[in-house]
């Protein structure tokens, strides 16, 4: 039995490494995507290009626009005197912000009345819109803050005391880095891709060449055979696990708390899923391009109902009850509680489980849909 693996494992191993394509889609897209994620795909929101549309040009307003450049998230690019000139820099999209103060603005702060700043944002994307507002908010809070204790230390001849102050802290992501959050999200991704389309390609194309009746002449039984057809990705799946981990750790410095053979044992888990769903789908595909179509199919729904870019708490509670068939979903709880919570199986065992009953029911149809294909 282990001799036909044996074999079964050299001849998948010749026929991917014979592929110069296949060696890029292996090693050299999960780089390309972890360096994307990386640096190109973040959250943070920073040098908004902002323009003032100051039409009092007091002291007041002179300090509250440079409050608002100091704070490292705005970039004064432009100061419009117009509302037409406003117009045209949101229409072609220069500016993502504009503060408008009104003539009198100063005035007002003098004589103790409440002075109005209208900030203008670019809606087409809401998240970074909201962000911004957060943002403003902010900065005109504590510059308001700072005038009434002005105006207060006047009145009294002394600063004011009392009050609550508020002392922040984030776990497990202390300087908030989306990258910490997006890097380890990409082992699940990359991992169930490639196992995904490798799985699906090897055993159509037998199919399509002519082959799968040589083999299945052989000694080799079934189990031997699908055996022998998921070990090699399931061993490309833990490579490319590692690369991924070490590309995070040495180069983007994403931190990683937990136990790496834990990871390696939920990566496991999660590859009978994968490897399941492309022997499954390889049952149902007569081509390599109906293979693809239908892996591109299950792949794109599985990763945006996975909680990977979009929290699964703000999707309808219909939408959500169905992430709890994503096997996705799971591991990307496991990768994120090992790389930045550092939690162990104590925390992580329900995930675990869920994937283990998930990978051991699809690969249990997977064989019965292949046996039924073979005869």
């Amino acid at each position: 039995m282990f001799e036909r693996i044996k074999h079964m494992l050299i001849k998948e191993f010749i026929q991917i490494f014979r592929d110069p394509k296949m060696k890029g889609v292996i090693f050299l897209m999960p780089i390309i995507q972890v360096l994307v994620f990386g640096y190109a795909v973040t959250t943070d929101v920073k040098h908004v290009s902002t323009a003032v549309w100051d039409l009092d040009n007091s002291r007041a307003s002179r300090e509250l626009a440079a409050r608002f450049e100091r704070s490292g998230y705005f970039d004064i690019l432009f100061h419009p005197e117009t509302g037409e000139t406003v117009q045209g820099l949101m229409d072609r999209s220069e500016v993502q912000a504009v503060l408008h103060m009104n003539k009198g603005f100063g005035a007002d702060l003098e004589a103790g009345r409440t002075a109005n700043l209208q900030v203008l944002v670019d809606g087409t994307d809401s998240n970074t819109a909201g962000i911004v507002l957060n943002y403003s908010a902010k900065i005109v809070g504590e510059y308001s803050e700072k005038i009434l204790v002005t105006r207060m230390e006047r009145l009294l001849g002394k600063a004011p005391s009392g009050g609550v102050t508020l002392a922040t802290r984030a776990w497990f992501n202390e300087n908030l880095e989306s990258r910490n959050f997006y890097v380890p999200g990409v082992i699940a991704i990359i991992v169930m891709l490639i196992t995904l389309m490798l799985t699906t390609m090897a055993v159509v194309r037998e199919k399509e060449i002519g082959t799968m009746e040589q083999i299945m002449v052989t000694p080799i039984t079934q189990k031997e055979f699908i055996l022998g057809k998921t070990l090699p990705f399931a061993l490309i799946g833990f490579a490319d696990v590692i690369l991924i981990t070490v590309i995070g750790v040495f180069w983007f410095h994403v931190p990683i708390r937990g136990n790496l053979l834990l990871l390696f044992a939920s990566t496991a888990l999660y590859l009978m899923t994968t490897l399941g769903v492309g022997l499954l789908i390889s049952t149902v595909s007569q081509t390599q391009q109906q293979a693809m179509m239908s892996s591109f199919f299950f792949y794109f729904p599985a990763v945006l109902l996975s909680g990977f870019m979009f929290p699964i708490a703000n999707m309808p509670v219909v939408i959500q009850w169905i992430t709890y068939l994503n096997p996705l979903r799971y591991f990307l709880v496991i990768v994120r509680g090992i790389f930045l919570k550092g939690v162990g199986p104590q925390v992580l065992w329900p995930q675990m489980v869920a994937l283990l009953v998930m990978g051991l029911a699809i690969l249990w149809l997977a064989s019965k849909k292949f046996k039924k294909t073979l005869s």
